[in-house]
């Protein structure tokens, strides 16, 4: 009793939970993966049934393991697994020894009455297996927090058991499969009846840009849509406008809207913050950080302030995120936001994949696009992800962007369903001012002069999402208006034409 004493009350504890773990037994139910087994080699083809989803690790039994994984081989090399053709792989083989050698292959086939619920067999197999490994996986997370590991944080191991336990969570989805095409019909016709009921008749989330949603059908799920753009283009601008409005119009029309996850990897929130406030309040942000507001302007920041709270919008600003971190939090906020329908990264480029590789960037972007594109499939949201262009654009004449600009990998544009670019002429245009040539005279100087001006008029305030790539829907240019002032884009009121219609 006294050496009991000289343990601490946590010590006492995990003695306890280890002695406890090793006195139970992992669950399994050895008569299941018999009938399962015995049903498939009298019928090959209840292996059907299960074998989209059964491996023969998910047996418990060792032997059993090895028997279905000869009937798998055998089967899909088009021969028949029974008792017969088993009996020559398993005659001398020591692990069946123990329970009747060969001769137990025909007492698996002998005892099965019907094959009729071999699918129940399966599951139930696969299900015990399921929670043998949460027992693994628990029994890990505990080793692993008892580990005093520096290179390892708390926060690091949490993000990681989050990841294992999703991928066992995978492995779990039985469900999956075809779909009759009768089935897919009734969900299209549905969401075609939800966007005419509508008055913008979008099918997806609203970017709250009029135009840029008829293009577009505002932005579908699962898609990942890459926004680029050359430095001072906007793309910064235009993305937090589109995650307000989207998030806006979830308040205002939820059918239209959605929460927004909205991950900075450049910008603090609160530069986020300041961003919005100073649209909403028409007091320019830079003057809000440096403190030359008046008075009045309170009251706008107030009224400004209970417009942007009430928006559903979630940013995440931590730096150099793993795709696999930034998976691992958007799966946690769907779960507290169940309307989360937008999610937007600014930016690409500063993600890292699950291992940093210098040697090899593009492989590493190409391991990122793919990443983002299975989290939009598999929360069913639009990705945005925002991406730098290469300096090439800033080689040519004529500056707009094209597809073969995104910077550090093809597969950027290869796993995009859209591809978007800010293109303002205005930010080249003010750069570009004419001077005066040694052999031309005053006149013609003034003339050039003169046109610069009047192309200037023309452009101010002007911006442009060049859609080049719509992997459902046509190509083309969206103008829109831009507040540079207050760093916001808004519909474009006047007449124009499209191009690529």
């Amino acid at each position: 009793m006294s050496e009991l004493k000289s343990f601490s009350a946590p010590a006492l504890r995990a003695v306890a939970s280890t002695e406890l773990a090793q006195a139970r037994t992992p669950p399994h139910n050895l008569e299941a993966e018999q009938a399962l087994l015995g049903s498939i080699l009298v019928n090959n083809n209840a292996y059907e049934r299960v074998g989209d989803f059964l491996k023969p690790e998910h047996f418990y039994d060792p032997v059993h393991e090895r028997i279905f994984a000869a009937i798998c081989t055998l089967i899909n090399r088009g021969q028949i697994a029974d008792p017969k053709t088993l009996r020559g792989l398993f005659e001398n083989d020591p692990a069946l020894a123990a329970v009747g050698g060969a001769q137990y292959l025909g007492d698996l086939a002998a005892s099965v009455i019907t094959i009729i619920n071999v699918v129940d067999y399966g599951q139930l197999v696969h299900d015990l297996h399921l929670r043998r490994q949460l027992i693994v996986l628990g029994e890990d997370v505990v080793n692993d927090a008892y580990r005093h590991d520096l290179e390892v944080p708390a926060a690091k191991q949490i993000e990681g058991a989050e990841q294992r336990l999703f991928e066992l969570a995978q492995t779990g989805e039985l469900d999956r499969g075809f779909t009759k095409l009768d089935k897919s019909l009734t969900v299209s016709l549905r969401l075609a009846e939800e966007a005419y009921k509508r008055d913008s008749h979008i099918t997806g989330v609203t970017t709250g840009l009029r135009d840029l949603d008829r293009k577009m059908g505002g932005l579908q799920k699962s898609d990942l849509i890459i926004l680029a753009g050359r430095p001072s283009m906007g793309k910064t601008a235009l993305a937090t406008n589109i995650a307000f409005n989207a998030a806006h119009a979830a308040h205002e029309q939820p059918a239209e809207g959605a929460a927004v996850a909205f991950f900075s990897l450049e910008m603090s929130s609160e530069q986020l913050a300041t961003r919005l406030l100073g649209e909403h309040s028409q007091v320019p942000s830079d003057k809000i950080r440096r403190g030359e507001i008046k008075a009045e302007d309170f009251s706008k920041f107030l009224e400004a302030t209970k417009i942007l709270s009430r928006a559903p919008l979630y940013i995440d600003d931590t730096p150099g995120l793993s795709v696999a971190a930034l998976r691992t939090r958007s799966r946690r906020l769907k779960r507290l936001v169940p309307n989360l329908g937008l999610i937007v990264i600014d930016y690409l480029q500063l993600l890292h994949g699950s291992v940093k590789n210098g040697d090899n960037r593009v492989q590493e972007v190409s391991e990122i696009t793919r990443g983002l594109k299975g989290l939009a499939k598999e929360l069913q949201v639009p990705v945005v992800a925002l991406s730098q262009l290469s300096r090439a654009v800033e080689n040519r004449e004529d500056k707009r962007p094209m597809l073969s600009d995104l910077r550090e990998s093809g597969s950027i544009e290869q796993d995009a369903d859209v591809v978007m670019f800010v293109y303002r002429e205005e930010y080249y245009h003010a750069r570009s001012e004419p001077t005066r040539r040694a052999d031309e005279g005053e006149d013609k100087f003034n003339q050039r002069h003169q046109r610069w001006m009047e192309r200037g008029e023309e452009v101010r305030n002007i911006a442009e999402v060049l859609i080049a790539k719509q992997r459902h829907g046509p190509i083309g240019t969206v103008p829109l208006h831009f507040d540079g002032q207050f760093t916001r884009f808004s519909n474009l009121e006047r007449h124009y034409e499209t191009i690529g219609e």
